[in-house]
């Protein structure tokens, strides 16, 4: 049995040998052009596998010495331990003392996870199975309106974890789709997207997802509240009651049975979630409903399957060759030693388009500490700022400052190899994915040379003498191949970026499962909010009284 009130006091990187060497290493020079100069088989070593996942480091401004001495602070603080501490169910996340068991939710049902004398594993099959049964009867058919007609369009309402992840998985894999019913996705609070959105709806076919952990977050529920409005409106006029539209257009996603009740979700409709289930990490669970609306329960589990392969990898791997180890030590590296404190993500692939958000939310609202878990001031640079397009986009757009910018930015690229290959009559669409591909190579690699890079094909651009046209490179870069996007490489990939981002928790000795940030400004809405509906001055700094003056004086 394990015991989530117990927790391992693990030692900490910041005081390591390790740490201070990887400081005297990160004051010399770093030239990428030179390192690739001295070593031919640099690309070799500095690469690694799992499954369809290949990761080339080799751009990275590091070398056996920096490698080395990251892969001893790992073991300095104890990562194995910690590793196991997360996927054995300890209580990780210290200042809400709980698990973070987003690893349990793909384990398969023959495994076996005991906590505090339950059976995790048998309540997420069981959640897995309520969510097989409701998306089929929305596929199939079988779910009716309230005027008897069968649903078209599903719409999740969340924000956050309970929006990003479910759109950006649906999204890329929009072509594994095997039914007619439309998914959309609504988070903005201010009603716009919603009210877009309706306009192309019919109320009598519309079913909606209400996914919200604590269901109290005021975006989600307002949302749904206009909703509910927006049908009742119809179902009025053809005879339809507020239980008949409650019963048969809402389902709800949330740790809080007693909230979804109280607000008009029917029992049979509700989908259970757990405390130990952080927003950014809950795609896995019910909160995956509209993608399994989408493409189906089969696909879904493929989509787990690939997560759970890259759970394995990460317990098993060696961490020279364990993929998330790599990526959260060169992160590490970049962000706390080398001061690259700016990451994008750049997909080369317009199925992923939503990846670099999706990342830009588990990255920054993990990591974006600046206390230890035990509550300490720290005297280092923990997560970098994140953000990131797909491939083309952003070559018209920030590239320009990539390349001949005063900042330095670490970039992930991200393609898929096999594209359209099996398709005959797609040879244009090959044409371009191949064309997509080599921009992908090509732009990595002018960001590690610079105009040495160009100089064998243009000699006028490379000219150093032109000042406008210098290209300054040593911008480091990691690459990651896809063999093929699948249900079963997407849910490896994201995995990889989940435990990437436990990695650089574990090295910084912070909590990335908890989000006071983010609390906090929710309940100063609040406060603003209730201040706005009141007459008089405003308790608050003269800027919000005078910005909450202007908004009464227009409204």
């Amino acid at each position: 049995m394990n015991d989530t009130k117990d927790h391992e006091v693990y030692s900490s990187a910041r005081h390591s040998k390790y740490w201070q060497q990887l400081q005297i290493c990160a004051d010399s020079p770093w030239s990428l052009a030179a390192l690739f100069a001295q070593d031919d088989t640099r690309t070799q070593r500095f690469s690694a596998q799992s499954g369809a996942l290949y990761m080339d480091y080799s751009k990275q401004c590091l070398d056996d010495t920096v490698l080395e001495n990251l892969l001893s602070l790992a073991n300095s603080c104890e990562l194995s331990a910690r590793i196991q501490a997360l996927l054995q169910g300890a209580m990780v996340n210290i200042s809400e003392e709980r698990a973070a068991l987003h690893t349990a939710l793909r384990l398969p049902a023959t495994a076996s996870l005991q906590i505090d004398n339950q059976d995790v594993v048998a309540d997420v099959h069981q959640s897995l199975g309520q969510v097989e049964r409701l998306s089929e009867r929305v596929r199939s058919g079988t779910w009716r309106g309230f005027s008897g007609k069968a649903i078209t369009d599903v719409v999740n309402i969340g924000v956050g974890g309970s929006d990003l992840g479910p759109l950006m998985a649906t999204t890329a894999l929009d072509e594994w789709a095997d039914t007619c019913v439309e998914v959309h996705f609504v988070s903005n609070m201010d009603g716009t997207q919603l009210d877009n959105l309706l306009k192309h709806l019919n109320p009598e076919t519309t079913l909606f997802i209400i996914s919200s952990k604590s269901f109290g977050t005021i975006d989600t529920l307002s949302n749904a509240k206009t909703a509910l409005s927006w049908l009742l409106a119809t179902a009025k006029r053809r005879a339809g009651t507020e239980d008949s539209v409650l019963r048969r257009h809402f389902i709800g996603i949330s740790a809080n049975s007693e909230k979804m009740s109280d607000w008009g979700i029917h029992p049979e409709h509700q989908l259970q979630l757990w405390e130990w289930v952080g927003g950014r990490f809950s795609l896995w669970s019910a909160i995956g409903l509209a993608i399994a609306i989408r493409i189906g329960m089969s696909g879904f589990k493929e989509l787990l399957a690939g997560a759970h392969s890259m759970d394995e990898h990460f317990a098993q791997a060696d961490f020279a060759e364990n993929l998330p180890v790599l990526l959260g030590l060169i992160a590490v590296w970049n962000s706390t030693f080398l001061q690259v404190n700016a990451h994008t993500v750049l997909p080369y692939d317009g199925r992923l388009s939503y990846l670099p958000s999706y990342l830009t939310q588990l990255e920054m609202e993990s990591n974006g500490k600046s206390v230890t878990q035990h509550g300490d001031r720290i005297d280092y640079d923990t997560c970098p700022i994140l953000w990131g397009e797909i491939g083309s986009n952003a070559q018209h757009a920030f590239y320009q400052l990539l390349h001949q910018g005063t900042q330095q930015v670490s970039c992930d690229f991200i393609a898929c190899v096999r594209r359209y290959s099996d398709e005959a009559k797609n040879t244009p669409l090959q044409q371009q994915h191949e064309l997509s591909l080599a921009n992908c190579l090509a732009q990595s690699r002018v960001l590690a040379f610079g105009n040495a890079a160009i100089a064998e094909t243009d000699s006028q651009i490379a000219c150093d003498a032109d000042k406008y046209k210098y290209y300054r490179g040593n911008q480091p870069s990691t690459t990651l191949l896809i063999d093929e996007l699948t249900p079963h490489s997407l849910g490896a990939l994201i995995a990889l970026y989940e435990h990437k981002v436990y990695v650089m928790a574990s090295i910084w000795d912070i909590n990335p499962f908890d989000q006071w940030g983010v609390e906090m400004g929710k309940k100063m809405a609040e406060s603003v909010h209730d201040a706005m509906q009141q007459e008089g001055n405003a308790p608050f700094d003269t800027s919000t009284n005078q910005l909450l003056k202007h908004i009464k004086q227009l409204s």
